[in-house]
């Protein structure tokens, strides 16, 4: 079994913004699945399906970004998860825009969602961040990262998340 969480915040103004890539990736895997966000449990929206075998759920927590580790921890503890059964997608103001980078442990860097499910399970889960670094250093950081994806930035945003969501398949099957 796997949980694949995308970080993120639940308000529709939120939807398109930077800080949302993991949900906007958790989408794509689950366009590529098949899978519908039918359910809600473990303080999340969740869709529920199997890949390779294996029954994958991915979740979109409904915490808000700052408490994500709790929807994470609970469903941890619901499924008796180990935390190598967790990949976690979040997006990483220092990595640059379209990248991505997959690391199996580490911390949480400057990301409160990521420091969030550090204090809550510890560091040894399977991340995938998304780079959303801009050109420009940004005024305001909470700004940028809670505005909308610019047009110029849609399509190289989307690329990369179309590449995290193929990636995170091969993760998976492969283990």
């Amino acid at each position: 079994m796997y949980l694949v969480v995308g970080l993120g915040n639940p308000e529709k103004k939120y939807f398109n913004t930077y800080h949302n890539i993991g949900f906007l990736t958790v989408d794509k895997l689950a366009e590529m699945l098949g899978a519908k966000f039918s359910k809600t449990y473990s303080m999340a929206s969740v869709a529920e399906t199997n890949y390779e075998g294996k029954k994958i759920i991915l979740a979109k927590p409904n915490t808000y970004m700052n408490l994500s580790g709790n929807s994470v921890l609970s469903f941890k503890n619901k499924f008796k998860l180990k935390n190598s059964e967790i990949i976690v997608v979040v997006d990483d103001i220092d990595l640059p825009k379209g990248t991505f980078r997959y690391r199996e442990a580490g911390s949480a860097g400057t990301h409160n969602g990521m420091r969030s499910i550090v204090q809550n399970i510890g560091t040894d889960f399977k991340r995938v961040r998304i780079g959303i670094k801009p050109d420009e250093k940004p005024y305001d950081l909470a700004d940028y990262v809670l505005s909308n994806i610019d047009e110029e930035s849609k399509v190289v945003i989307d690329e990369v998340i179309v590449a995290s969501a193929e990636y995170i398949l091969k993760l998976i099957k492969g283990a």
